[in-house]
């Protein structure tokens, strides 16, 4: 099954991809398939077909545990990123808070969540600074570890996370959004640039899929 996963990931849709400066631009997470060329009802880009969402289960910056299965008849949203991140990260985390401002009501279907793509950097210290920064103190759980414990997540993600040998501080990782939809299936995918009105749009799809 993991093996079938990392092959499935390989097929990441390139639509689905952009090239993220200094933070993140190592890019080519391996996802699950590829993007439909025929219409969706989505503004993300669709993985098809939808795939299982791997398992996640990892402590957050709280202290308190994440399983993914346990968010079943939610839409989550997942991302990887750093605290220190200078660019993609706090513009993922800036787009995922307007969204959620602009779902209004329709923001209680929604759990997101972001694991640590620098086990050295984020702390729980760290991570409560940046959440606050970006308003999403409340909003997002932000799963940290160590390197053996988050390096278990990036394999069965097909996620790219490394330092980045031109700055030292910085980490290359991969900058994609997933949807998931209520059915547990990763089925939209956005790239570190979407505009909240691509997810405002999908939540309410997801939700019923």
């Amino acid at each position: 099954m993991q093996s079938t996963w990392r092959n499935l990931m390989l097929a990441l849709a390139t639509g689905a991809c952009v090239a993220a400066a200094g933070c993140g631009g190592g890019g080519g997470a391996k996802h699950a398939s590829t993007v439909k060329a025929r219409p969706t009802p989505y503004e993300g880009a669709a993985a098809s077909p939808p795939k299982p969402a791997p398992p996640l289960k990892q402590k957050d910056s709280l202290g308190n545990r994440f399983d993914l299965a346990s968010e079943r008849g939610k839409v989550v949203l997942i991302t990887f990123l750093y605290t220190h991140c200078p660019d993609v990260c706090p513009l993922i985390a800036g787009n995922l808070h307007t969204s959620l401002v602009q779902l209004g009501p329709e923001a209680k279907r929604v759990q997101v969540v972001a694991v640590s793509a620098d086990p050295k950097g984020d702390t729980p210290q760290t991570v409560a600074s940046f959440l606050k920064a970006h308003q999403m103190t409340g909003l997002m759980r932000y799963l940290i570890g160590s390197r053996k414990q988050l390096e278990r997540i990036w394999l069965r993600w097909g996620i790219v996370a490394k330092p980045d040998p031109k700055t030292p501080n910085a980490v290359e990782h991969s900058g994609l959004v997933y949807g998931i939809a209520a059915s547990g299936k990763i089925t939209t995918l956005y790239p570190a640039n979407f505009k909240p009105a691509q997810i405002v749009h999908d939540v309410p799809i997801l939700a019923k899929s």
